[in-house]
C-alpha cells in the first residue's frame, strides 16, 4: 500500500497499473543506486548528469560502473539555467543513455525548468532514445504538491520508459528512516514484470528488505483524509516560509552580488551563491559563517531575524 499511495502522490494515477514496476528503497539515494544498477544490468553504459548537482550523485553512478558524462545546467555567476548549453550537450547522447533530471527544487541550485523547457527536453529525450531518470526529493517545497511534478508527469506520459527515484526524507520529515521508492514506467506489462523481477534481485543482494517504520508513516498519512490534510497544511507552512525567506534575500540590495534578486525565482531548500573559495574561508575565520566549498546555502536554515545580517556579511568585501 505504501508504493500505491506514494505513486498516486507522484503521478496522480489511482493505481500502479500493469506497466509500472515499483520497489521500496532505502531512501532516495537507495532508489538512485537501484536505478543505476538496473540501467547497467540492461546494457546502459553511460549516464548524463547536470552540473552542478548534488555531490553524491556522481559517486553513486560511478559505483554502479556507469560512465558519467555531464551537461551544463546552471551558471552560478548569473544565477540562470544554461538551457541552450544543456540541450546542446544532450544532443551528444546515444540511444540507451540515461539522463538524470531533477524534478523540482534542484539541489544544490534551486533553479528549475519552465514548462516550455520541460517540453523541449522531453522532445529531445524521445528523439534521441534517452532513458530519463527523474530525481524527486522535494515534492511540495517549491510551488505545491501538484505543481512541483507537472514536468515529471508530462515526461512519464510521453516518454516510452522512465525511472523515477522518490524520497520521503524531506516532505515527510523521515530523513533518518531512509524511506524511498523507485518507479519504472515501461512500454508494456511484460516489460514491467521483467523490470520488477530485476529490481527485486538487485535489492536482495544489496539491502534485502527496507525498514518499514517510515513507510508505515507515509502509508498512514496518505490513506487517511484527516492526517493527509494536516500533513499538507504543515508542508505548505514550510513552503511558505522558504518562499518568504527567498523574497527577503532578493530584496537586499548588494552591489557585490547583483544577481541576488534571482534567489526569489528559485525553489526549495537550497541555492548556490556566487562566492569564491577565498570568501568562504574568510567567512569561516572572521564571521563564524560556514558554507560548503560549492557555495551552497540552505535557505530553510536561515533564522528569519538574521537574514539581512547573514547575507550582508557573506557579500561584504574588505
Amino acid at each position: 500500500m505504501f508504493l500505491e499511495r506514494l505513486w498516486e502522490l507522484v503521478s496522480r494515477s489511482t493505481s500502479l497499473g500493469e506497466t509500472t514496476a515499483a520497489i521500496q528503497s532505502v531512501g532516495g539515494s537507495g532508489a538512485l543506486r537501484l536505478a543505476a544498477d538496473l540501467a547497467r544490468q540492461s546494457g546502459t553504459g553511460r549516464i548524463w548528469v547536470g552540473t552542478p548537482t548534488w555531490p553524491n550523485h556522481e559517486g553513486i553512478f560511478a559505483a554502479a560502473a556507469l560512465r558519467v558524462s555531464t551537461y551544463p545546467f546552471f551558471d552560478i555567476a548569473t544565477q540562470t539555467v544554461c538551457f541552450d548549453r544543456m540541450m546542446s550537450a544532450l544532443e551528444g547522447a546515444e540511444r540507451g543513455d540515461v539522463a538524470l533530471v531533477h524534478a523540482c527544487c534542484h539541489n544544490p541550485t534551486g533553479a528549475h525548468l519552465s514548462a516550455a523547457q520541460w517540453r523541449e527536453l522531453i522532445d529531445l529525450i524521445q528523439a534521441r532514445g534517452i532513458l530519463p531518470l527523474i530525481d524527486l526529493a522535494y515534492q511540495g517545497f517549491g510551488r505545491g504538491l501538484q505543481e512541483d511534478v507537472a514536468g515529471l508527469r508530462e515526461a512519464i506520459a510521453r516518454a516510452p520508459e522512465a525511472m523515477i527515484a522518490v524520497s520521503s526524507s524531506k516532505n515527510f520529515g523521515l530523513y533518518r528512516e531512509r524511506t524511498g521508492a523507485l518507479f519504472v514506467t515501461a512500454a508494456s506489462a511484460a516489460t514491467a514484470k521483467v523490470v520488477r523481477s530485476h529490481l527485486v534481485s538487485l535489492a536482495r543482494v544489496s539491502y534485502s528488505m527496507p525498514p518499514d517504520h517510515g513507510a508505515a508513516v507515509v502509508r498512514a498519512i496518505l490513506s487517511d483524509e484527516v492526517l493527509r490534510r494536516d500533513w499538507e497544511s504543515e508542508l505548505a507552512t514550510m513552503r511558505d516560509r522558504i518562499v518568504a525567506l527567498r523574497a527577503r534575500i532578493a530584496s537586499i540590495r548588494n552591489s557585490d552580488c547583483p544577481s541576488l534578486p534571482s534567489i526569489v525565482e528559485q525553489e526549495g531548500m537550497f541555492s548556490m551563491l556566487p562566492v569564491s573559495s577565498d570568501q568562504i574561508q574568510r567567512l569561516k575565520a572572521e564571521q563564524g559563517i560556514y558554507l560548503p566549498a560549492s557555495g551552497r546555502i540552505n535557505i530553510a536554515g536561515l533564522p528569519e531575524a538574521q537574514v539581512e545580517s547573514v547575507i550582508g556579511r557573506i557579500f561584504h568585501k574588505r
